[in-house]
């Protein structure tokens, strides 16, 4: 049996005894009483190098704001599509509605959870997958492919056919009423088939009721739109009686099957491919990611933004950033020299492992720096978090900060190398629900 270790006064007094030998520490300790730790912490030699000119730059269209609700993955997307739009139509700025997307989302998503709820309804509440999934029955994430299953299926909408609402911009409140109903469901579906009982009439009650509080929350999404617009020559246009789905085919284009997630984890097998079974949003569809290498993913990376297109990637966005001045960058924040010397180098594979890094946020890389041996050293990112942050919406992302913490992308087939592309014919192995990168 472990012997535990308390904190006597015998290591209590070594533990004070070191502070004091040390008389810098209540130096800092000053410093810090009326300095908040990142700006401590900041190294504003390293962020100088983080220059805010590239090599290799793609026009983008104005930035967008999530606010407070977690649409990263579906505004990355959108901003990626609606440039179609834009070229399409010779607009000078267009906007997707994200509220459309995210009431079919969060609708999808609470049928995939009864599905799932079913599905391990044998298990006990405490067994590890219908624990996960109680724990956050109707999140807010996602990713490449869940937009894509969402657009296919429904279509999209400009901004201003489906604005934005103030629960659509800030889903913490009402999202937690809703995952209230979602666990109680949880429950009578869970009794119900415990007890030999057909529970879909039940659960198809229970859906009209997430679709009921959506529809009051966001407002009931429209069948047809009149799409009007005035393009950059000054010429009025309207395209009358549009469906959702008929625009997305007419101005965008469903080339969605041209393009392959990539991801490079050091924590699972190389050179395979993984689907995700219990997440999502869509019961009917599948995430299907290749897992190469590190130095793989970013010639992927490099080589779409050369030709030309933005690249939509998954990331740990909390270490290491300034929001306010726009930089991503380990070496800009010191924050273990200010806490006393603290080690706190972790490798990709042990922050993963430990859950001391996850994919958290989705963005899209719009332009990168190549230095004189052709590598990059810095990339210019398109955030969806308004223009009041970073320098005009834009971020700047060391090449450290890539290494450590860009998990995920999404580049077109066509880059792949032959041995690549036939990795694609696997069969995907599943992830755990509650796998760091899901």
């Amino acid at each position: 049996m472990h012997n535990v270790t308390p904190i006597d006064p015998s290591l209590l007094a070594r533990l004070e005894e070191g502070y004091s030998a040390r008389p810098e520490l209540g130096l800092w300790s000053s410093a810090l009483s009326r300095t908040p730790l990142a700006d401590a912490a900041f190294v504003p030699a390293a962020a100088a190098k983080l220059r805010p000119e590239f090599s290799v730059v793609v026009p983008t269209t104005g930035i967008t704001n999530q606010k407070k609700s977690g649409r990263c993955w579906m505004f990355s997307t959108m901003n990626i599509l609606r440039e179609r739009v834009i070229r399409n139509c010779n607009l000078a700025e267009f906007a997707l509605s994200g509220t459309y997307l995210a009431f079919y989302d969060k609708l999808e998503k609470a049928n995939l959870f009864y599905e799932n709820i079913l599905h391990f309804a044998s298990q006990k509440l405490e067994d590890r997958e219908t624990h996960t999934l109680m724990g956050n029955p109707l999140p807010d994430g996602g990713q490449w492919d869940m937009t894509v299953s969402l657009i296919r299926k429904y279509g999209l909408l400009p901004d201003w056919a489906m604005p934005e609402t103030v629960h659509s911009t800030g889903t913490e409140q009402y999202n937690a009423i809703l995952c209230r109903k979602l666990r109680r469901d949880g429950l009578e579906l869970r009794a119900l088939a415990q007890a030999g009982q057909d529970p879909a009439p039940r659960r198809a009650e229970m859906l009209q009721e997430v679709y009921n509080a959506l529809c009051i929350l966001y407002g009931q999404p429209p069948k047809t739109f009149d799409f009007i617009y005035t393009d950059k020559a000054g010429v009025y246009h309207c395209d009358p009686g549009l469906t959702p789905k008929g625009f997305f085919e007419k101005y965008v284009g469903d080339n969605l099957d041209d393009y392959q997630v990539v991801i490079a984890s050091p924590i699972h097998p190389l050179n395979r491919t993984f689907c995700q079974p219990y997440m999502g949003d869509l019961v009917e569809e599948n995430m299907f990611w290749l897992n190469l290498t590190l130095e793989e993913l970013e010639d992927l990376t490099v080589r779409q933004l050369q030709a030309g297109e933005p690249v939509f990637f998954s990331c740990d966005c909390h270490p290491d950033r300034d929001r306010e001045l726009g930089y991503w960058d380990p070496d800009s924040f010191q924050y273990g020299a200010v806490l006393g010397g603290l080690d706190l180098e972790m490798s990709r594979a042990d922050c993963l492992t430990t859950r001391e890094s996850r994919m958290n946020h989705c963005m899209i890389f719009c332009g990168v720096n190549l230095g004189p041996d052709g590598k990059p050293d810095r990339w210019k990112i398109e955030n969806s978090w308004g223009d009041a942050s970073g320098q005009k919406g834009y971020f700047i992302g060391s090449e450290k900060w890539f290494e450590r913490y860009v998990y995920q992308v999404t580049v077109r087939k066509d880059l792949l190398s032959d041995a690549q592309r036939a990795l694609l014919a696997q069969e995907p192995l599943p992830m755990a629900l509650w796998d760091p990168l899901a």
